[in-house]
């Protein structure tokens, strides 16, 4: 599955989820993700909030985080470290390790799911003697648009 934000009924599908997991999508936590749905993009929780308050004057930094808290745990949103922002999971149907590729000059996101980099991963914490308890991956770099934008605009010499 696949989770789209011009798919009807995606909010009803990942509740689902939630609930097959022994979750309870609260209001909050539904905004919140259709929020992160919405933008396709990664949002801090402050930038939720702002999206939020028009709509939900109660909203809060805390309920926001332990909204975002809830979803990661329940395996429907991701942390990204590297921005200390949260991006809605494309495959929260199974769990999965994942690697994120980001841009740091737009700020696009990539989520993939290479298993021989989560296997590499793996081996290399058993090698070194660690128990991996977070198996998320996230490069950067600049990606394809930003690259050729930055070719366009240099002149040969």
């Amino acid at each position: 599955m696949t989770i789209t934000p011009d798919n009807a009924g995606t909010l009803d599908e990942l509740e689902v989820i939630c609930r097959q997991r022994g979750g309870r999508m609260t209001r909050q936590r539904r905004a919140v993700l259709g929020k992160l749905l919405q933008t396709k993009r990664p949002l801090s929780a402050y930038e939720l909030r702002d999206m939020l308050q028009p709509e939900d004057a109660s909203v809060t930094p805390a309920s926001v985080y332990r909204c975002l808290d809830f979803l990661v745990e329940h395996g429907l949103v991701h942390r990204l470290e590297t921005t200390r922002s949260f991006i809605a999971c494309d495959h929260p149907d199974h769990p999965h390790a994942v690697q994120f590729l980001i841009c740091r000059q737009c700020g696009t996101v990539v989520e993939a799911e290479d298993k021989r980099i989560a296997a590499a991963a793996e081996r290399l914490g058993h090698r070194l003697g660690f128990a991996l308890d977070q198996r998320t991956v996230e490069l950067t770099g600049i990606c394809a648009t930003c690259k050729t934008e930055d070719t366009a605009a240099t002149p040969c010499v």
